[in-house]
Formats: structure tokens, C-alpha cells, sequence
């Protein structure tokens, strides 16, 4: 394929979001055929079963081809868009970078702000969907360097990286990609080499700011999309398509019960102190502590005292892999599905800083800003069900983790204190876990300390 001023053209594919994704829904384009893109410019919004994600390209040029209309699908590894670059470099080991199909994201670290989109005019269209020779409206070729608008012509070669979020992270936090070493295969860069690198800098990682929502125009089902429908519905039939959260839950579900052996223990506890206790942390100023912050407190503690239940089955090698930190997924049910945010490093929080972590999480989760990484890598998962007003629930585990504490409704009951018949705030809790990381008794003490420490919070002091 020829372009004018020696210009060629390069194939920017669908690239794995993160966390095993495989496809994605193109929600809305950011540029059109024609515009001029820079290197990591966002080029597509795209929603995974986990998050809505704005895709960079990796190429710097003019969009010649776009794939897909918005409300399609397309699985990791599809075309997005092409692009027409600069000169084709010599023939060797820069060829493979260039031509790659973009799983090697090269380019990254350039600091520049997008430039504003510029159309141009497309000489002659080729069949496939894409076009040739484009030109500026004045005429002129655009000013392409090394695949990049303008610039001094400096390549210091590609940077191997596979996820956007990964490079958003890391620009969003002036880290130079390059100079890492990637502890992935091949030295793939990783978000974990990423926020190592923060860390040792004395940085934080700065979460990428939420996106405003887009209104979504309602269009035709694709060819594509059609064509995964196995049968249409009759008569008083209302079929909805395994696919995106609602797919993607489904299939982890499936897979927890065939592959883990689940088994459920429960007990009732006096949650009176603790609701006095949380009432008086509240009555004393500062910020509020919410309940499931006193409760991700009891969960990480009572993970100390029991670590068997911090870990995961490697079914492969036949091990179990335990953990030394506590990243606790808590179940939030919102518009789009239930989703099980991550607290990383619950362990090393206080209730203060669990709170604000909850309330963030969940506000992501409902505005559908959870990014991948927000969504996975728990290790350890607390189930608040009593927010739907039920007693009791044997839930099943998420999958990869061993083990899930559940909590009821706190209602009023019943309950013989201090030898009395007298009206108590009672809880149900229960634990279910996966019998290969553990026998019974480890799981019955487990749950008989949580309930110990919600029946007595002064129990949790010495943990502390």
C-alpha cells in the first residue's frame, strides 16, 4: 500500500485492557477519519465488562480507517483504526516495532497535550475500508516524524507495554517508561513495575479523574452482535444477552462453583456494642466512620489470627497461595450490575481511611468509573447483604479468592444478655470458604473472633 510524501500506513488493534479482558464495546469515537492524532491520544471510548476506558493510540498521524460502529463489540485484537505515519524506516529491527500490530505500544511517555483535532481530505479511498494519500486542506503533506506531528525526529524506540491503563498511569505521574525494567514476559511492563517505581519515588499513584458520562444514542443491533444470538425469542420469551458486566459475572460465578469446593459456617452476634461504639467514634468530631469500615477492621484483623483464608488455590501447580496483605473486595450492587471494587492494602488502614476508600469506590462503581485495576486483585471479599434487608445468604465465592464474609440486616431481637431476656441489635454472620485451603476449624475460629469482636469491640484492641 502506497501514500503520498512516503507515508505508510499502520493497524492500531484492540489492545488487552487489563485483568484477562477480552472484548470490549465501542462506546463512543474520539476522532474521525481524516483528523490528525499524536502519540497516546485517546482514540476511542471503550466499555469492558469491568469499566469505561479511554483507549491512546500508540501512533502518531492521520486516521485513515475506523472499525466498528459505536454499540458494536469487538474481541482483544481486533482493528481499531489505521494510521498514516511518516517514513518507513529502514529495513532491520525497526521494522518490527513500526509494523507491529500495536500489542507493543510504542511512543510512550511523550508529554505533549493532544494537539486539536485537524481534518484533512483523503485523496483516493482503497478497498478495505481504509484510505490512501492524504493531504492538509492546504495541500501540503502533514509534518510526520517518526510516526509523531512535528517533534525533533528523536525514536528511542518502542516501550514495552500492552495496557493503556498502564501508560495513563504512568503519564499522569511523570514517569518516564523507558527507564523501566519490566518484570513481565519478555519485560512487559506491568501497572505493579509502574507503581513499584512510584513508590520509590516517594509518589503516590493518582488515580485518573472520572470521566463525565455520555449520553448513549440508541442504534441498530451490528451484524456482528446479531450474529451471536443463538435464537430468537418466542412468544412471551424475553431474551438478554449474556455480555459486557452482567457476561462477565456470570461466567465467574460458573466458574467458582465448578472449580471450588464451598462450604458455609454462621452465627448470630449482639451487634449492640458495636452500633454504640461507631455512634460514639461519630458523637466526637471529624470525619464519619462508616459500619463497613468497622467491619473491614474486624475482617482484617481476624485475617491476622487465621491467614489460611487469605489466599488462593493454584490449581495447576497444586498449591495454595497464601498472602501477606489484605486487599478486600467488598459486593456493591449498582445501575450497571453487581461489581466487587478492591481496597488495596486494607490492612494497612485505619477506619478513617477505609471509610473514605468505601465511599469513593462505590461512587466510581455507580458512575461506572471503576477502572480495571480497581476490580480485581482482591484476596479476600466482605458481602454486606443486609443492605437488601435479608438475615442470612450462603454466597458463592469470588473466584480466584478462598473465602467471603457475609453480614446480614442488624435488627432488633430478642437476646439473653447478662443472664436477661432483653431486646438486642442481633446479626447474622457467615463465612463461606473454599474446604481446600483449610479445615473447619480454622474457618469456625475465623468467624467465631469477627463475631467476638462485633459482640465486644474492646476484643479488636488487642489486635491493634
Amino acid at each position: 500500500m502506497a501514500h503520498a510524501s512516503g507515508m505508510h500506513s499502520l493497524e492500531f488493534k484492540l489492545p488487552d485492557l487489563g485483568e484477562g479482558l477480552t472484548e470490549a464495546e465501542i462506546v463512543r469515537w474520539l476522532v474521525e477519519v481524516g483528523d490528525l492524532v499524536t502519540i497516546d491520544q485517546p482514540v476511542v471510548e471503550v466499555e469492558t465488562a469491568k469499566a469505561m476506558v479511554e483507549v491512546p493510540c500508540p501512533y502518531g498521524g492521520v486516521v485513515t480507517a475506523r472499525f466498528g460502529e459505536e454499540g458494536t463489540e469487538l474481541p482483544v485484537g481486533a482493528p481499531l483504526i489505521t494510521v498514516a505515519v511518516g517514513e518507513r524506516p529502514a529495513s532491520g529491527a525497526g521494522d518490527t516495532a513500526s509494523e507491529g500490530s500495536g500489542n507493543v505500544l510504542v511512543g510512550y511517555g511523550t508529554s505533549e497535550a493532544p494537539a486539536r483535532r485537524r481534518r484533512v481530505r483523503q485523496e483516493r479511498p482503497v478497498s478495505g475500508g481504509s484510505a490512501t494519500a492524504v493531504t492538509t486542506r492546504e495541500g501540503e503533506p502533514p509534518a510526520l516524524v517518526n510516526g509523531q506531528a512535528g517533534g525533533s525526529g528523536t525514536d528511542d524506540g518502542p516501550v514495552p507495554v500492552i495496557s493503556p491503563l498502564v501508560r495513563r498511569l504512568a503519564r499522569q505521574n511523570g514517569l518516564d517508561l523507558r527507564e523501566l525494567t519490566g518484570s513481565g514476559p519478555d519485560g512487559l511492563i506491568l501497572r505493579a513495575d509502574v507503581e513499584y517505581a512510584l513508590r520509590a519515588a516517594g509518589q503516590g499513584a493518582t488515580a485518573a479523574p472520572a470521566a463525565e458520562p455520555h449520553p448513549r444514542v440508541p442504534q441498530a443491533p451490528s451484524p456482528a452482535l446479531a450474529s451471536r444470538s443463538s435464537a430468537a425469542a418466542a412468544p412471551g420469551e424475553i431474551r438478554t444477552p449474556l455480555k459486557g458486566i452482567r457476561g462477565a459475572v456470570a461466567d465467574k460465578l460458573a466458574r467458582s462453583r465448578r472449580e471450588i469446593p464451598d462450604a458455609t459456617c454462621w452465627v448470630d452476634a449482639d451487634a449492640t456494642e458495636l452500633m454504640r461504639a461507631r455512634a460514639a467514634m461519630n458523637a466526637a468530631g471529624g470525619p464519619k466512620i462508616s459500619l463497613l469500615a468497622l467491619l473491614a477492621r474486624i475482617c482484617t484483623a481476624a485475617l491476622a489470627r487465621f491467614p489460611e483464608l487469605n489466599s488462593t488455590v493454584d490449581a495447576e501447580a497444586r498449591e495454595v497461595v497464601r498472602f501477606d496483605h489484605v486487599h478486600l473486595g467488598f459486593a456493591a450492587q449498582t445501575d450497571r450490575g453487581l461489581v466487587v471494587p478492591v481496597v488495596r492494602d486494607a490492612h494497612a488502614r485505619d477506619a478513617e481511611s477505609l471509610t473514605a476508600e468505601f465511599a469513593r469506590l462505590t461512587e466510581a462503581g455507580r458512575t461506572g468509573t471503576l477502572t480495571p485495576g480497581e476490580l480485581t486483585g482482591g484476596t479476600f471479599t466482605l458481602n454486606n447483604y443486609g443492605v437488601f434487608g435479608v438475615d442470612g445468604s450462603t454466597p458463592i465465592i469470588n473466584h480466584p479468592e478462598a473465602a467471603m464474609l457475609g453480614v446480614g440486616r442488624i435488627v432488633p431481637k430478642p437476646w439473653v444478655h447478662e443472664g436477661e431476656l432483653a431486646v438486642r441489635q442481633v446479626v447474622q454472620l457467615s463465612l463461606t470458604f473454599d474446604h481446600r485451603v483449610c479445615d473447619g476449624g480454622v474457618a469456625g475460629g475465623f468467624l467465631r473472633y469477627v463475631a467476638d469482636c462485633v459482640e465486644q469491640p474492646a476484643v479488636l484492641l488487642r489486635t491493634l
